[in-house]
């Protein structure tokens, strides 16, 4: 292999190493910045980098070694990884391209429905297992339980930009027609207005509330999407950059055949 292409190939691959680190502090950073019921992304975006750092360091060594195996390995394993995103990426985008949150009357949050939602979310959040997990993590988070101590008044509470998990596992639907004594409890001596099953499976109870509804699953589904949707433009961004790594890399490659092809034969006597 030239000495050229030798270079240029050990320093893009050690610019793709420091472009693995990053996107492991970015897996790191999301699960810090969330608590264990949103860290569905974490494992695979830290996983994305780890393979991403792999890939570079076979391509370094290979390169540094002129090992051409090694060289062939890291062209085929990045190939593959950039076919991954790529597929990933327009399945998040097609997952995610559906949902979104409703206008209600006099209060500043909106509420959720789990029918607006792609079937893939829909299957993940029917499933009874899945979601038996993910409502204890719920119960034990501070979205509904930490309400009453950030809202004192009525007021507050119908002026609050409540999250989609907060409006749609806290509270029941507005169309139930319960009023709001203050941010944790509501009057359920009313008959329901509405025929909507939420209406009944919802209790002033901390670890009943409206965790076993179909708006607490839209909640969560609408916070997924929102995830899924950063995830997805990183993505992008993380194959625009490897796409270029790959095509310089290639034509390194390519070069140096060239070059060692036009090496003359010493012929001895």
């Amino acid at each position: 292999m030239g000495s050229t292409s030798a270079f240029v190939i050990r320093w893009i691959n050690f610019f793709t190493m420091i472009l693995a680190l990053l996107v492991v502090g970015f897996g790191f950073w999301m699960s810090t910045h969330n608590d264990e019921c949103r860290r569905t992304l974490t494992v695979p975006v830290m996983g994305l980098g780890g393979v991403i750092f792999l890939i570079s360091l076979v391509g370094f060594l290979g390169a540094w070694k002129k090992i051409t195996c090694l060289l062939w390995t890291y062209l085929i394993m990045l190939f593959v990884v950039l076919v991954a995103i790529m597929v990933f990426t327009v399945l998040a985008f097609i997952i995610t391209n559906t949902g979104t949150g409703h206008s209600v009357p006099g209060v500043r949050y909106k509420e959720y429905r789990l029918q607006d939602y792609s079937s893939w979310f829909i299957k993940q959040l029917n499933d009874t297992e899945k979601w038996t997990r993910l409502k204890s993590c719920l119960v034990k988070s501070d979205d509904c339980n930490g309400l009453s101590r950030r809202y004192k008044t009525l007021k507050q509470y119908k002026l609050a930009d409540l999250t989609p998990m907060e409006s749609g596992c806290c509270r029941p639907p507005a169309e139930c027609g319960y009023p709001a004594v203050n941010a944790s409890y509501f009057d359920l001596s009313y008959h329901p207005v509405s025929t909507n099953v939420d209406c009944k499976l919802y209790k002033n109870g901390r670890s009943v509330l409206c965790y076993d509804c179909d708006s607490c699953k839209a909640g969560v589904a609408q916070y997924m999407k929102a995830e899924w949707r950063v995830v997805a433009i990183f993505n992008v961004i993380l194959f625009v950059i490897l796409s270029f790594v790959y095509f310089v890399a290639c034509c390194a490659r390519r070069n140096a055949g060239e070059n060692d092809s036009k090496v003359p034969t010493r012929w001895h006597a």
